[in-house]
């Protein structure tokens, strides 16, 4: 038998062992299924010695590899180059090996916006976004991309908020609203997606929004994996609104890694329920 391909997860020293990663379950999973001699480990990276890890990983072949925090941004110089929607959100979650060149992808978005088309069209349609960090600013330039007419970034830090509206401000109408209270979700706002960590692994907690705004029509999307329904979308579904899970996204983007990798089209049912079965949920 041949030696397998590799494809590791470059994470920080705090993140979870392989032994208790999600992703790992998931992208393995996929291989298992599809007859793939491949491998999907997770490597704790020092932030110190993340050039070490990427040189590593190109002298030893690997098709390509996962990238969590804190190296998102700082594993940009250390790449051939970048894909366009990476370039945009200034973050790289995804490397590829393309013509013996390591390119940045962020598969974020792609993924959110996979997820969404399901339930939704974004095409000139008013989305709200809460939140401007990361998993938020992948999610509203994939949206931009896709057509949304208005983005509205709804976030406490303004100077935050404001360089997400600028890299927008191109793609599509954008406005900053700075958080403050509970937020009431405009009337014409046909999208609106929890984009901050607010709810993750606490069923209780739900981002400052007026209750009494979402409204039956509305889809409200949350980017939270666990609990697989976070209370913003408990409330919501008990208003009538259209809600989307954050496990489609996480499915999603890796489903999209997995396409740049390989080539090959992955079953996302078999991906899914890996994830739920990893995530116990």
């Amino acid at each position: 038998m041949s030696a397998p391909n590799f494809l590791h997860e470059l994470t920080g020293s705090m993140s979870q062992g392989a032994a208790g990663n999600p992703t790992v379950a998931m992208i393995e999973a996929a291989f298992a299924h599809h007859g793939l001699h491949w491998r999907y480990v997770n490597t704790e990276v020092e932030p110190a010695a993340l050039a070490d890890a990427v040189r590593g990983a190109k002298a030893m072949g690997f098709r390509g590899w996962n990238v969590s925090m804190p190296h998102k941004v700082s594993v940009i110089p250390l790449l051939d180059g970048l894909g366009a929607s990476a370039q945009l959100i200034g973050a790289v979650n995804c490397v590829v090996r393309r013509d013996g060149r390591f390119i940045g992808e962020n598969t974020d978005g792609k993924g959110f916006l996979t997820s969404l088309l399901t339930v939704a069209d974004p095409r000139g349609q008013h989305v709200v976004m809460l939140g401007a960090g990361g998993a938020a600013r992948a999610c509203a330039v994939e949206l931009a991309l896709a057509g949304a007419r208005k983005i509205t970034i709804v976030n406490r830090a303004e100077s935050r908020g404001r360089e997400l509206v600028q890299v927008l401000a191109g793609l599509a109408e954008a406005e900053l609203v700075v958080w403050q209270g509970d937020f009431p979700v405009p009337a014409d706002a046909a999208i609106l997606v929890n984009g901050t960590s607010i709810g993750l692994y606490d069923d209780t907690a739900c981002p400052p929004v007026a209750l009494d705004s979402l409204r039956r029509g509305l889809v409200v999307a949350d980017v939270i994996f666990s609990p697989a329904e976070p209370r913003l979308l408990r409330e919501a579904a008990a208003r009538g609104c259209t809600i989307l899970d954050g496990l489609g996204m996480l499915v999603n983007q890796g489903a999209t890694a997995l396409r740049y990798w390989t080539g090959l089209d992955p079953d996302t049912a078999v991906m899914r329920r890996a994830l739920r079965a990893a995530l116990g949920v």
